[in-house]
């Protein structure tokens, strides 16, 4: 199950609602067994060439910087945001092939300017994706 802070999931909308290119960055935060904690957000710049309405591309230099941040802060790198404008919170074909199977990835649907809907989705062990229940504390 995937837990996220609502300071985090505003910071999220904040991020993504108002543009219409693929917007995106980092979350961390604590894990158990089970489950996952968002307590933090980054964003990134999405570097993508080509059409950024359908596409985000994070730069290895905010992975690095983002990797940093979880050292410094005693949190764990546990995934990636990005909003799909126009387009339902469901896995694209080029979000599977750049997916890590560690990382959560919560996909923000956002319909003419404003959140449609919000999903989280992991890699299983066949590399397909599963959707991850999300719930909003």
């Amino acid at each position: 199950m995937l837990y996220i802070k609502e300071p985090v999931l505003k910071e999220m909308i904040g991020n993504v609602e108002p543009f219409s290119e693929e917007c995106c960055g980092f979350l961390f935060g604590y894990e158990s067994t089970e489950d996952r904690t968002l307590t933090d957000v980054i964003t990134a710049r999405n570097v993508a060439k080509g059409d950024r309405h359908r596409n985000f591309e994070i730069s290895p230099k905010d992975y690095l910087n983002a990797e940093d941040y979880a050292v410094r802060n005693n949190i764990l790198l546990l995934g990636i945001y990005h909003s799909h404008p126009n387009h339902p919170a469901v896995p694209s074909a080029s979000d599977r092939e750049a997916a890590q199977p560690y990382f959560s990835y919560v996909i923000i649907s956002v319909i003419s300017k404003k959140i449609s809907a919000i999903r989280s989705w992991k890699l299983d062990d066949n590399l397909q994706f599963v959707e991850e229940k999300t719930i909003i504390t």
